[in-house]
């Protein structure tokens, strides 16, 4: 499996990790991390060198609850930190963490290489045509509703089966948009119950049918600490645990705050995979 990130062709055969940088005050885990353009460079300098590929940059949180983030909000949030990133890390990879045509679209013109949208265009009817305007990889997740309403979104008939369904028909729509470059991501702890989270860890490899890279995005999620019965900060234990699980199931991408935990996670994982 490949992925052309302008013009550069990056090897998913081999795991890559995603780090996370929240640009929001209400991450449910580091929202306000960041007081100084210093703090966020020196944040993504530390991820960079620790091995990440991708860095995805967010300004709207998704996590229940969240507050609403108006357009121009968002767009002010996010346009500036794409330019600063660029201009200090110039071959750097980023992925903009949206679901506004808009914000997508002004990110990609200042040199964001991939759109990660939680609603797979469900939220914005210019998404997936935007996107295949610019050729531009797309992750598309699962999820039912929005983030307000997700969480009262959970009854399923047949889990799995029903994803599948819905990437088979986002895939399609996204192909005759000119969409070259396709990730899938299950959407952990989004419509989806703390049962139906390991369901899908139990069963992720029928995602495979899809042949399509899968991202793994269960960084410090509700669906580890509340199991553990500890908080976003102890649950680096757990998260490096699933993981491990997720590339034995056939995980391309892992989406991850410890950008050093993760990648520990994928040299220990090849070495085993390859013996």
């Amino acid at each position: 499996m490949t992925l052309n990130c302008k013009g550069q062709l990056l090897d998913l055969d081999t795991p890559k990790v995603m780090g996370i940088l929240n640009i929001t005050p209400d991450s449910f885990y580091d929202g306000g991390s960041y007081k100084s353009e210093d703090d966020l460079l020196k944040k993504v300098n530390s991820m960079l060198l620790q091995g990440a590929t991708f860095i995805d940059v967010g300004a709207y949180s998704s996590r229940p609850g969240a507050d609403y983030v108006e357009e121009k909000e968002e767009l002010a949030r996010i346009v500036p930190i794409v330019k600063l990133l660029i201009h200090h890390f110039p071959d750097i990879i980023l992925s903009i963490d949206t679901f506004r045509s808009t914000v997508a679209e002004e990110c990609l013109k200042h040199g964001a290489a991939i759109i990660n949208d939680i609603s797979a265009g469900n939220l914005d009817s210019k998404m997936i045509s935007t996107v295949g305007k610019y050729k531009a990889p797309y992750i598309l997740m699962h999820m039912r509703g929005n983030p307000n309403s997700m969480q009262h979104k959970t009854h399923y008939k047949d889990l799995l089966g029903e994803m599948i369904f819905y990437f088979s028909e986002k895939v399609a729509l996204a192909r005759e948009s000119g969409i070259q470059d396709i990730i899938i991501d299950p959407g952990f702890g989004f419509a989806k119950t703390l049962e139906q989270n390991y369901e899908i860890l139990k069963k992720f490899s029928l995602l495979q049918q899809l042949e399509l890279p899968i991202l793994t995005g269960i960084s410090r999620k509700s669906m580890i600490y509340k199991l553990l019965q500890n908080t976003p900060k102890e649950a680096l234990n757990g998260t490096t645990a699933l993981h491990m699980y997720a590339l034995g199931q056939g995980s391309k991408i892992l989406r991850a705050h410890d950008v050093k935990e993760a990648m520990e996670c994928i040299t220990l994982f090849n070495t085993i995979d390859t013996k």
